[in-house]
């Protein structure tokens, strides 16, 4: 399919309750046509992975072309000049969010694009650095701890942001970082526990927030402990 076909398939698939829902979520786009990620993943399986389609597609402006740009990308394909390109034009949080976590974490660049967009003083792509950083969290099960025990300090920086959109991704990035393994939540439990005791607002929920994450994993780990039978054995 050319960009076109895929602008009119959109546009013929597109639901205005579903661009409705778009605006209950945050979600802000000049251009909409309101159609669901179900939908664009369907698409995206059928189109397979093109990335001249996917700089075509991220190019119109549509939100959902944008959407499908992310999902049929090549991740190895992806130059800095491009990735920052998007970051600058990261429309609203899903567009932003979307491209970290189904393109840019692949791309072996990922890491040294975190700090520049964290300290971006645009909100979309700062909140963009945080989201691309929760997942790498998440995907790159290589990374050592180091890593991110290195970004803790930019976290704590992004935290004093009382922006929306910038302190959930400030949140996100600290609980990926310590749903990782047990010494990176130790770390990742220090750093929310400063960040809840601060007389500002901002940098107090992303703490506490993170703190009840952190509180229902130890809880999780217990209950497993306990649940284990008599005997058993941890080998495999």
């Amino acid at each position: 399919m050319n960009t076109r076909e895929i602008l009119t398939w959109l546009e013929k698939t597109g639901a205005k309750a579903t661009r409705d829902a778009m605006a209950r979520y945050g979600i802000v786009a000049r251009k909409a046509c309101g159609v669901p990620m179900g939908a664009l993943l369907r698409k995206s399986k059928e189109i397979g992975k093109d990335h001249a389609l996917a700089l075509a597609l991220w190019d119109t402006g549509c939100y959902e072309a944008r959407l499908l740009a992310t999902l049929i990308g090549e991740p190895e394909k992806l130059t800095r000049a491009r990735m920052n390109a998007w970051a600058k034009g990261f429309e609203n949080w899903a567009d932003g969010d979307t491209a970290c976590f189904k393109l840019f974490d692949r791309s072996p660049l990922a890491w040294e694009m975190i700090r520049p967009w964290a300290k971006s003083p645009r909100e979309m792509t700062r909140r963009g650095g945080y989201a691309l950083l929760a997942s790498l969290a998440l995907h790159d099960k290589k990374a050592a701890d180091d890593r991110f025990l290195a970004f803790l300090p930019l976290i704590e920086e992004g935290a004093k942001d009382e922006r929306n959109f910038v302190k959930k991704g400030v949140n996100w990035a600290l609980r990926g970082i310590g749903r990782r393994n047990p010494v990176l939540l130790a770390a990742a439990s220090e750093t929310a526990t400063r960040l809840s005791a601060s007389p500002a607002p901002a940098p107090r929920w992303v703490g506490r927030d993170a703190l009840r994450e952190f509180a229902r994993l130890a809880g999780k780990k217990k209950s497993a402990v306990r649940l284990k039978p008599a005997g058993s054995s941890t080998r495999r």
